[in-house]
């Protein structure tokens, strides 16, 4: 099974939406974990309110930081996305086993108002990374072996189209 870790700087909005989409989409080839390095300390809440409004689970997610797995009894990580961009700009530990990494930048969602306008931008949000979680899945390659994960992570952000918000 491979285990991909989506983080974003407050683990509360797209790196929640992430995790939720690799593990519903996912059918047991891929899961996902979520992280921040300055966790918010809970998911924001209309992350969770657009996740039930697709029929997923809204439960058992968590703002936690991304030293819960870096360290030596951390799980396995195959791959490791950054959602956003300071996430991605900023020094990450050093992942035990190292995975394969990737960016994803999309806009954050939780600084859009009013909260009509905050709803569509995490609707936006979470039908692109379903669109991208889906081209992953969609690979024809072996993505336990880390070349072909790489490319086919970096194809499905290539690929994709980016939502139309801005924070």
């Amino acid at each position: 099974m491979i285990r991909i870790l989506v983080l974003c700087t407050g683990n509360s909005a797209r790196s929640i939406l992430g995790e939720a989409l690799f593990n519903a989409l996912g059918a047991g080839k891929i899961t996902a974990i979520s992280a921040g390095s300055k966790p918010k300390g809970e998911p924001h809440p209309i992350a969770l309110e657009t996740l039930v409004r697709h029929g997923l689970p809204a439960e058992g997610y968590s703002s936690k930081s991304w030293d819960v797995f870096a360290g030596a009894d951390a799980p396995e990580i195959h791959g490791v996305i950054t959602v956003c961009d300071s996430a991605a700009s900023e020094a990450c530990p050093i992942w035990p086993g190292a995975p394969v990494q990737v960016h994803w930048g999309l806009p954050d969602p939780a600084y859009v108002t009013p909260d009509a306008a905050c709803r569509e931008a995490f609707e936006q949000t979470y039908l692109a990374l379903k669109a991208r979680v889906e081209a992953v899945l969609a690979f024809d390659g072996d993505l336990t072996d880390p070349a072909s994960l790489k490319a086919a992570l970096k194809a499905a952000h290539d690929g994709a189209a980016l939502p139309d918000f801005q924070p």
